[in-house]
């Protein structure tokens, strides 16, 4: 008996041990520097942020009748290499943002916020052009902090890029300095599902963030003449808008295109389509980036009800268009990989947790920049398309191309 203790009480010390050093390792490793995937275009990037007030619309979402809408808008816009040098880097969520860390102890297992070095800097100005405006909105509980690598690389080839953070949608906000968390009216349990009801809540919702990507859109086309907290007076090409989106944030994107004449195109992360756009389509350009087998793009391995009913939504989205269309789906990705979760340091009981595919985090944003950047240059500027085009891409292999609906050659 003696002895069974004895080895009992060893393996609860051993256990003891293994879990402090563990615990110690995700310590040391998450307060590491981490750096963001490096911006691949020509422009350095600065960053500014705006909270905004739509007062001509009252918010569906917010707790209180009848409180006018407020966003918290998050511009990244390209800057001169010069200039770069003479502003302080811009912190990746600083302040009240910080808060987007996970809460409690779960928060220790990521990378500290306070560690993650971004590429944007504050107080620059803006580079001498005129440039498009690209409104990025998140996915559901996201917020755009969330999605610096995306924006930072957009911004660096020459974007106006306008982070739209879903007020009362988001897990959390900041607005007017003060922290908002998610309403059941903003972010309900149900979205999920294959039910009437779930896709009547995710089209109303969709029809309020659509809303609010052009109310972005509007205020960054006035800072042409405003100027605002950055000089952008003379800088802003207002003709020119696009929208981006990831996973709910993608369904809004899309809608929003559809009911904004300047829409020069439209793209979805991985998002399942609501709205009247699945019905109607889209005249513009359209990109849809999927994971791997992920039935929104229109082509997977079906599965579950779930599966069909998301392939039934894509195809009928794809079909009613009649604009340019392209569908791709990367190998290794999963639902997260859209946001900065892959690019920063995750303890592995957490990482199992989260939808991050086996690809290197980097390297599914580094794909994911690649054809963000050849899509919306094509559909905005006209540029060629042969990343488009091509059936496989011997610099991105993990890209399968699924499907395409391209002009015919003059």
């Amino acid at each position: 008996m003696r002895r069974m203790l004895t080895v009992v009480l060893v393996a609860a010390l051993a256990v003891v041990v293994l879990c402090a050093g563990y615990v110690g390792h995700v310590a040391v490793r998450s307060s590491r520097p981490v750096a963001l995937p490096s911006p691949t275009g020509r422009f350095a990037v600065g960053r500014v942020a705006y909270d905004w007030t739509d007062a001509g619309r009252t918010d569906p979402l917010a707790p209180r009748p009848g409180t006018a809408r407020e966003l918290s808008v998050w511009l990244w816009y390209p800057v001169s290499r010069a200039d770069a040098r003479r502003g302080h880097r811009a912190g990746y969520a600083p302040g009240a943002w910080s808060q987007l860390h996970f809460p409690g102890p779960v928060g220790l297992a990521e990378s500290s916020f306070d560690k993650l070095r971004t590429h944007a800097r504050e107080g620059v100005p803006v580079a001498n052009g005129r440039f498009p405006v690209v409104v990025l909105e998140p996915g559901l509980g996201f917020a755009a902090p969330q999605y610096t690598a995306i924006a930072e690389n957009l911004a660096s080839h020459g974007y106006l890029v306008a982070g739209v953070t879903p007020t009362y949608s988001a897990n959390h906000s900041v607005v007017h300095g003060r922290a908002v968390e998610a309403t059941d009216a903003g972010n309900p349990n149900d979205l999920e599902g294959t039910s009437a009801r779930a896709t009547a809540e995710a089209n109303r919702i969709v029809a309020v963030w659509a809303a609010d990507a052009r109310f972005a859109a509007r205020r960054v086309a006035a800072l042409d003449r405003s100027g605002g907290q950055v000089d952008l007076r003379g800088h802003v090409d207002a003709g020119r808008v696009a929208y981006v989106g990831h996973s709910f944030g993608g369904a809004a994107s899309l809608e929003a295109c559809r009911t904004d004449i300047a829409c020069a195109g439209a793209v979805d992360l991985d998002g399942k389509e609501f709205g009247p756009v699945v019905h109607a389509g889209l005249r513009a350009p359209l990109m849809i980036l999927g994971s791997e087998n992920s039935c929104v793009t229109g082509t997977c391995s079906a599965t579950s009800d779930q599966d069909r009913g998301d392939l039934a939504v894509a195809r009928s989205l794809l079909r009613a268009g009649t604009g340019e269309e392209y569908a791709y789906s990367i190998t290794g990705a999963r639902h997260f990989n859209f946001t900065d979760y892959g690019a920063y340091y995750l303890a592995r009981p957490l990482r199992a947790l989260l939808a991050l595919g086996p690809i290197d985090g980097h390297r599914a944003l580094t794909v994911q920049n690649a054809y963000l950047v050849a899509f919306l240059d094509h559909a905005v500027h006209g540029s060629a398309r042969p990343l488009l085009t091509a059936s496989r891409s011997t610099s991105f292999p993990e890209v399968r191309a699924l499907s395409r609906r391209v002009p015919p050659s003059p």
